[in-house]
């Protein structure tokens, strides 16, 4: 009953798209790509994660959410076998003894019946494959759970490193930016000396005390920012952070204190895609959609149940397990739908707008995925480029700040060209920590939208047959 699945064909083109300023052979460097250790090489950052994959909430959200759906399969795939009852009972009724025509006496009449035995009770023959559908559907629905977990796994690992890569970062800013408010309160005193003997103006004063208010002003809001990414390294990781991760923690005063990532290969295929656990388990939902049509289909057929019961009975409790005291019953039951007003048709109906609904979604889900790797491939592109120029933007910008000074102390400029020159370094200096912060989460990101991290094993059920008794 349940349709041939087809893999629906994905809707992106078969190569990345590349300007060809990168070589495009490809590299054989499986390893990188399902162990995350592989990639993220600083030890800090490898204990932030473990950390986090031990106690991060959202990630044991997801767990119990793939324990559930395990449960429901176990539900689902019991009703494929009867159900097997003990049971044991009394029935004791008292009748006037006039009911009986021929009765000759007063007296009450008692009848009793006593029983003990085993029995299964309507259990569904499943000639049709309705049970067998069900069961499967929600078997794929577990592997979804389960792949989605993963996708939740792969998400936390890039989460903290990137969470960690800001909160260095923005100690790299604070750090740079108390060194420029030390360095324009030295000069605003400077300044205000020189117009005290009357070498300087009191406009040159007023900049100087401007710039020095705005350094003031950065000096809070990269502090603020530098306790929000602790905020948020915190909340992924699961709990407070031990004084020994603080103290490693502490040494990374800069960007370039953190090892660097290696190199994601090059060349890889637009199909790497398709092994990313939440493409996979968009592909389930879509397994299951289609299990759910041949459920559908078999509500046409006839149903047959049967129940059945086997013991002893006697109307003396004493005589119950006597010879000959046997009894069994077996009531064998066919329904065969004739009218419905299209309910079941209906029903037909929704399964197969639901599975066209999930194609859509998984398709939406591999150009989601597509446009991801796409954006990160550019990226890494641009991102050295864009480096690179910074780095020759902030050696231009510290020679024009030195030059600058050196003509205002000689008395041939005026204070602006240095107040100028001293605000676009700054600017330079910040904007290449932004640029290196970019990089290194471009890289992350990259690593995280290829799969990385995940070998690729499609998840295991972990069931023993005691569980299933009392």
């Amino acid at each position: 009953m349940i349709p041939h699945y087809h893999r629906p064909a994905a809707p992106v083109p078969t190569a990345w798209p590349s300007r060809g300023e990168r070589p495009t052979q490809a590299k054989d460097d499986t390893a990188l790509m399902q162990d995350w250790r592989d990639f993220y090489r600083d030890p800090v950052m490898q204990n932030l994660i473990a950390t986090a994959l031990e106690n991060n909430r959202d990630l044991r959200i997801a767990q119990q959410q793939m324990l559930a759906a395990s449960s429901q399969f176990d539900i689902e795939n019991a009703a494929l076998f009867p159900t097997l009852n003990g049971m044991a009972g009394a029935n004791i009724q008292k009748m006037n003894s006039h009911i009986w025509s021929l009765s000759r006496t007063d007296e009450p009449i008692y009848m009793r019946q006593y029983a003990v035995g085993f029995g299964v009770s309507a259990y569904e023959v499943d000639l049709w494959g309705r049970i067998r559908s069900a069961s499967r559907a929600s078997f794929d629905r577990y592997m979804a759970s389960a792949l989605n977990q993963q996708a939740m796994r792969l998400s936390i690992i890039s989460s903290v490193a990137t969470a960690m890569l800001n909160w260095v970062a923005n100690t790299q800013a604070l750090t740079l930016t108390q060194a420029v408010l030390a360095n324009r309160q030295r000069t605003y005193d400077l300044v205000r000396q020189t117009a005290d003997v009357g070498t300087g103006t009191q406009l040159d004063v007023a900049e100087a005390e401007s710039t020095l208010h705005d350094v003031e002003t950065n000096v809070e809001i990269y502090t603020r920012q530098k306790a929000e990414a602790f905020n948020q390294l915190t909340l992924l990781v699961g709990m407070p952070l031990s004084e020994a991760i603080m103290q490693s923690l502490n040494m990374k005063a800069s960007l370039e204190a953190v090892s660097a990532f290696p190199e994601v290969p090059e060349g890889l295929p637009s199909e790497m895609i398709a092994r990313r656990p939440d493409i996979r388990a968009a592909e389930a939902d879509l397994r299951a959609a289609n299990d759910d049509i041949g459920a559908a289909r078999a509500e046409f057929f006839p149903k047959i149940q049967i129940t059945a019961a086997n013991g002893t009975a006697s109307n003396n409790i004493t005589r119950l397990f006597q010879s000959g005291m046997g009894a069994w019953n077996v009531a064998p039951q066919i329904t065969l739908p004739l009218f419905d007003a299209g309910r079941l048709t209906a029903q037909l109906k929704q399964a197969h707008s639901r599975k066209s609904e999930e194609v859509a979604r998984y398709e939406k889900t591999v150009q989601q995925g597509f446009r991801e790797v796409a954006d990160a491939l550019i990226g890494r592109e641009t991102y050295e480029r864009q480096t690179s120029a910074q780095q020759k933007a902030v050696a231009a910008n510290q020679r024009q700040y030195a030059l600058a000074l050196q003509r205002y102390m000689a008395g041939y400029d005026p204070y602006l060209e240095t107040l100028v020159a001293q605000r676009a370094l700054y600017t330079a200096q910040l904007s290449a920590i932004t640029t290196q912060l970019q990089t290194l989460s471009n890289s992350v990101t990259l690593y995280k939208v290829l799969g990385g991290g995940w070998n690729d094993t499609p998840p295991k059920r972990k069931s023993s047959f005691k569980e299933h008794i009392l």
